[in-house]
C-alpha cells in the first residue's frame, strides 16, 4: 500500500461506538496511547504475552480496519509478545487528553460518561482476577493508579449497578475489590467476550463455574 492510498484510509477512518467503549477498556487497563506529535495525533498499542494470545487477536480483529502495518510478534527474553499498533489518528486525540497527564496515565475526571459494561469488562479482563481460588469475588489490579482517581471509577462503576470497595496493598496502593453479587455483574459484562475468547473463562469461573 502507497502513502497515497494510506492517506485515503485513514481519512475514511471513524471510531464505532464499541470501538470508543472498547478503547476506554484498554486504557484503564493495559493499552497505551503514543503520541509523535505533540499531541496531535496519537496511536493505540496494545501487548499481551503467549497466555493472552487469543485475546491480542480478538482485540486486533475489533481494530482491524485500523492497523495498516502494525501486527508483530517480538520475543523479550525467553518470553514471547504478540502486539499490534493502530495508525497515527486524530480520533484518538480526546482520549490522549483525557486519560494522559503529565506523562502519567491516569483514570480521567470524566470516567462517569466514558464508563460502559463493556469497557468495564475490558479492564477486568486486562488487569482483573479472582481474589483467590476459593473466593467467588474478583478484583481488578489496579495498582498505579491514585486513590482519588480510583474513587472517581467507584463512582463511575456504580451507575453501573456494581458495587465495590478499595483494597489498601502495599505501598500505599489500593487495587478494586468486588464482592459475590458485583462479581456476578462483572462475569456478566465479560461473558459475550469470553465466548470468542474462552482461554480467558478462568477470571470468572469461580464466579459463575461452567455447566
Amino acid at each position: 500500500m502507497n502513502t497515497k492510498e494510506i492517506r485515503e484510509k485513514k481519512n475514511g477512518l471513524e471510531l464505532s461506538k464499541r470501538q470508543r467503549e472498547l478503547l476506554v477498556g484498554l486504557l484503564l487497563g493495559d493499552g497505551h496511547l503514543e503520541t509523535r506529535d505533540a499531541g496531535r495525533t496519537y496511536r493505540l498499542k496494545v501487548e499481551h504475552g503467549a497466555a493472552q494470545r487469543e485475546y491480542l487477536e480478538w482485540l486486533a480483529r475489533e481494530f482491524q480496519e485500523w492497523i495498516l502495518s502494525g501486527r508483530y510478534e517480538k520475543r523479550r527474553g525467553e518470553k514471547v509478545v504478540y502486539g499490534f499498533t493502530t495508525v497515527n489518528h486524530p480520533a484518538f486525540r480526546f482520549y490522549g487528553a483525557q486519560f494522559y497527564r503529565d506523562g502519567r496515565k491516569r483514570i480521567p475526571p470524566l470516567i462517569k460518561r466514558l464508563l460502559t459494561p463493556l469497557a468495564l469488562a475490558i479492564w477486568f479482563l486486562d488487569d482483573g482476577s479472582a481474589k483467590s481460588s476459593k473466593h467467588r469475588s474478583l478484583v481488578i489490579h489496579s495498582l498505579g493508579y491514585t486513590h482519588k482517581e480510583l474513587v472517581l471509577a467507584q463512582d463511575a462503576i456504580e451507575r453501573l449497578g456494581v458495587s465495590s470497595a478499595l483494597h489498601k496493598q502495599r505501598k500505599g496502593s489500593f487495587r478494586l475489590y468486588f464482592p459475590r453479587e458485583s462479581a456476578q455483574h462483572i462475569a456478566n459484562f465479560a461473558r459475550p467476550i469470553l465466548k470468542d475468547v474462552p482461554t480467558l473463562a478462568y477470571k470468572v469461573e469461580n464466579v459463575m463455574p461452567k455447566k
